[in-house]
C-alpha cells in the first residue's frame, strides 16, 4: 500500500530477536501518541526484513517444530496483525499471512493444535476483512487520512493488494515448481483456502479463488480444504460469485461431492420448472456449465451415473428422458468445439457399449441429408435388435444399459416416429426401434405382439394420412383397431404416432385441437404429449425445416395443453 511513512531511518536491530520485536509490538499496541506512531514508522523497514527472515526459516519447518523452536512467535504475529501501520507497509501483510500459514497444522492431532488452527484462521480472516478493521477506525482514521485515502478506499486497496500478492506467490510456485512439495507447503495453501471461507462472495477475492482452484501441488492428496471447495461450489450454484470455466471444471474434478451437488441442483431446477421450450432447458443447462465440463470423461461419467439413477427412480418419465437428451446434445456440441489437442475420443464417454452402435447414434441428424435418415435409423434398429436378442444379454441390468444409451439419443427416436408417417419406408425396423424405446423390458414375444398392434394402428393412419377431410371418429377407429391400448408400451407408442399424425398429415390440423383432449385424458399423458410437442418444435427450429402450418399448430396445441400440465 505504501513504502514508508516518510520518516524511516536505518536503525540497528538484532536479527531474529523475538524478545526485541515482541517488546516493540507490545508498546506500539498500548500507546496511541504521535511519538509511538513515529517509532512504528521508523522501524517498519527493519520489521519487514525480520518478518521475511522468519518466513524463510518457517517455510522449511514443520509447524509443531516451529512453535517449539520459537515459542514467542504466536504472541508476536498476533500483535503485529492488529497494527494498521504494520499491515499497511509494503509487503508486510503478505509476509504475515505466509508466516501464519506456515504455523497452520493441516492434520491437527490434539485440542491444542485445533485451538491454534482456529486462532490462525481468525487472524487470516482479519487480515482481509475490513469489517473487523472498521471497529478500530477511530484509532486509524488519522493515519489513513495522512496517506490521502478515505477509509473505504484504504481497505479496498489493502484487500486488492493482498489478493494480488497471494495470487502472484501461488502462480510463481506453480510455474516454477518451487516450494510445493511436502507438508509445509500443503499446510500453507490449505490455510489460505480456509481463511477465504468468510470472504468467498467478496468480488475482489475472485482472482485468489480462481488461482487456488487451479493450483496443484505435488501432494498425493487434496491440499485445499473441503470446506473451501464446498463453499465455493455453493456460492457458484447460487450465482453469488462468477468464476471462469476452467476454475469451475477444476473444482468439480478435484471434489466429487461438489460435482454431484451441482448435477442434482441442475436436475431439481429443470424438473421443477414449467417446461415451455427446450431453448429454456438448454439455456439453464449451459448456464450451469455442466455440459461443457462433461467434455472431461471423468465428469461425464459421474453426471451420467446421476442421470441413470434419476431415470430409474422416476421410471423413465418423459421429462427426465428429455433432460438427458438435451444434455447429450449440448455435451456433443461442447465436445465438437473443444481444442483438438485436448479433445478426448468420443468412445471414451461410452467405453462399455457396442462401438458401431455408439458411432451410429452419435451422428447428429443435421450431419446427414434428410433423405438418408430412414436408412440410418434402420441401421441403428438392426444393430440394436441384434444386441437385444443376443443370448449373452441375459440380465435386466444389461438390457437397461443398452436402453439408457438409446435414451441419450432420443432425437433419433422422435425422427423415427416422424419418418414412419412422412417418408416411404419399410415400417418394421422403425416400429421395432420405437417398441424397444418405449418398453425395453419386454421379452421378444411381448415385443412381437406390440409390433403387431402398433403396425395395425400405423396402417390405419397411413390410409388416412393424405385425407384432407377427417373426423375425430376416424382416428378413434385407428386406436380401437387393436385389442389392448392400455398396456404401457402400446399407449406411449400409439400416442406418439397419433400426435405426429395430427402435426404432419394433410387433414390432421383440422381436428388436432379437438382430438388432442382424447389422447391427453390423464395428467401423465398430457406431460408426455407436451414433452413431445416441445421436442418437435425445438428440432424444427434447429434443423431449419420450418413449415408454417406445423409451427402454428405446435404453438396452438402447447398453449391449449399448458393448463393441463
Amino acid at each position: 500500500m505504501f513504502k514508508d511513512c516518510g520518516m524511516a531511518e536505518d536503525i540497528p536491530v538484532p536479527t531474529l530477536n523475538f524478545e526485541y520485536w515482541l517488546d516493540k509490538a507490545t508498546k506500539w499496541g498500548q500507546a496511541t501518541t504521535l511519538e509511538s506512531q513515529r517509532d512504528v514508522c521508523l522501524h517498519l523497514p527493519q520489521l519487514q526484513k525480520f518478518l521475511h527472515e522468519i518466513y524463510e526459516t518457517l517455510k522449511h519447518m514443520d509447524s509443531i517444530v516451529a512453535i517449539q523452536q520459537f515459542p514467542l512467535i504466536g504472541q508476536l504475529l498476533g500483535r503485529l496483525c492488529w497494527n494498521p501501520f504494520v499491515i499497511g507497509y509494503d509487503e508486510s501483510q503478505k509476509t504475515l499471512m505466509w508466516c501464519l500459514c506456515c504455523l497452520y497444522s493441516s492434520e491437527p492431532q490434539n485440542p491444542v493444535e485445533l485451538k491454534a488452527n482456529s486462532w490462525i484462521r481468525s487472524l487470516l480472516c482479519h487480515l482481509l476483512s475490513s469489517s473487523k478493521w472498521e471497529s478500530n477506525e477511530a484509532e486509524t482514521s488519522t493515519f489513513i487520512s495522512t496517506l490521502g485515502y478515505t477509509s473505504a478506499d484504504y481497505y479496498c486497496h489493502l484487500v486488492k493488494n493482498m489478493v494480488f500478492s497471494l495470487v502472484t506467490e501461488l502462480r510463481r510456485d506453480q510455474f516454477n515448481g518451487l516450494n510445493i512439495q511436502g507438508r509445509v507447503s500443503a499446510s500453507r495453501v490449505n490455510a489460505v483456502s480456509l481463511f477465504c471461507l468468510p470472504l468467498i462472495t467478496l468480488p475482489d477475492l475472485t482472482p485468489l479463488l480462481e488461482t487456488l482452484l487451479l493450483y496443484h501441488g505435488g501432494a498425493s492428496k487434496e491440499i485445499l480444504s473441503s470446506e473451501f471447495l464446498e463453499a465455493v461450489n455453493e456460492a457458484f450454484l447460487k450465482k453469488k460469485i462468477s468464476l471462469p470455466e476452467t476454475a469451475v471444471f477444476s473444482l468439480w474434478l478435484r471434489h466429487l461431492p461438489s460435482l454431484e451437488k451441482a448435477t442434482l441442483y441442475l436436475l431439481d431446477q429443470l424438473v421443477s420448472m414449467q417446461l415451455n421450450s427446450l431453448e429454456e432447458v438448454a439455456c439453464v443447462m449451459k448456464d450451469s456449465l455442466l455440459p461443457q465440463a462433461a467434455s472431461h470423461p471423468a465428469i461425464f461419467r459421474i453426471v451420467n451415473e446421476i442421470f441413470k439413477n434419476a431415470l430409474l427412480e422416476t421410471d423413465g418419465t418423459p421429462e427426465v428422458r428429455t433432460i438427458i437428451q438435451v444434455f447429450t446434445q449440448l455435451f456433443l456440441q461442447a465436445h465438437q468445439n473443444e481444442n483438438k489437442q485436448h479433445k478426448f475420443p468420443l468412445k471414451a464417454y461410452f467405453p462399455y457399449h457396442h462401438q458401431p452402435l455408439v458411432t451410429a447414434l452419435l451422428r447428429r441428424p443435421f450431419e446427414l441429408p434428410a433423405t438418408h435418415w430412414s436408412a440410418h435409423l434402420k441401421h441403428i434398429s438392426d444393430m440394436l435388435k441384434a444386441l437385444v436378442e443376443d443370448t449373452n444379454i441375459s440380465s435386466a441390468a444389461d438390457l437397461f444399459e443398452i436402453w439408457f444409451l438409446v435414451v441419450h439419443f432420443g432425437e433419433w427416436m422422435d425422427i423415427a416416429a416422424e419418418q414412419l408417417l412422412k417418408a416411404a419406408v419399410e415400417p418394421d425396423a422403425l416400429l421395432w426401434l420405437l417398441a424397444f424405446y418405449y418398453c425395453p423390458q419386454n421379452e421378444n414375444q411381448q415385443r412381437t405382439q406390440t409390433m403387431v398392434e402398433a403396425k395395425a394402428v400405423y396402417n390405419h393412419l397411413m390410409m388416412l394420412f393424405n385425407c384432407i377431410v377427417l373426423s375425430v371418429k376416424d382416428l378413434e377407429a385407428a386406436v380401437h383397431s387393436i385389442a389392448d391400448t392400455e398396456r404401457c408400451c402400446n399407449q406411449h407408442l400409439i400416442t406418439h404416432l397419433l400426435t405426429n399424425f395430427l402435426l404432419f398429415s394433410s387433414g390432421g390440423h383440422t381436428i388436432a385441437q379437438e382430438f388432442i383432449y382424447y389422447i391427453t385424458e390423464t395428467a401423465d399423458s398430457s406431460k408426455e404429449v407436451c414433452s413431445l410437442l416441445i421436442r418437435t418444435a425445438y428440432r424444427i427450429n434447429h434443423n431449419g425445416e420450418k413449415t408454417k402450418r406445423t409451427v402454428k399448430l405446435l404453438n396452438e396445441l402447447l398453449k391449449k395443453l399448458a393448463p393441463k400440465v
